[in-house]
């Protein structure tokens, strides 16, 4: 038995509606790449430790018992997909979120969690 549509009525006024309420490709790419980012379990601690305070990786090591070397990789994948801002102070940098879709997510995580 076949799943294909049979009937050959479209609702055409509906698929334009839809079709223009659709993002546009670039968007789907970069909200594509936004939920890989967010997939990876160290990854969205290190965002959830940063929604709620800006932190320097040797504070973010000894939160998130993880090694600085792992900490500073996924902060240069964050960085580099313009996630998360750094400033430095002296000989330390401090790391916090800048994209605010980011930080909605997590603010929904944290109404919810």
């Amino acid at each position: 038995m076949s799943k294909v549509c049979e009937i050959k009525s479209i609702r055409s006024e509906i698929l334009l509606d839809v079709e223009d309420q659709m993002l546009k490709d670039d968007k789907y790419q970069i909200n594509s790449n936004l939920f890989k980012l967010l997939s990876d379990y160290n990854r969205f601690r290190i965002l959830d430790a940063l929604y709620l305070e800006e932190l320097c990786v040797c504070e973010l090591s000894l939160l998130l018992d993880m090694s600085q070397s792992a900490i500073s990789h996924q902060l240069r994948l964050l960085k580099a997909n313009g996630i998360v801002n750094f400033r430095k102070e002296e000989k330390k940098v401090y790391y916090s979120l800048k994209n605010s879709e980011i930080r909605e997510i997590l603010e929904k995580v944290h109404l919810d969690g």
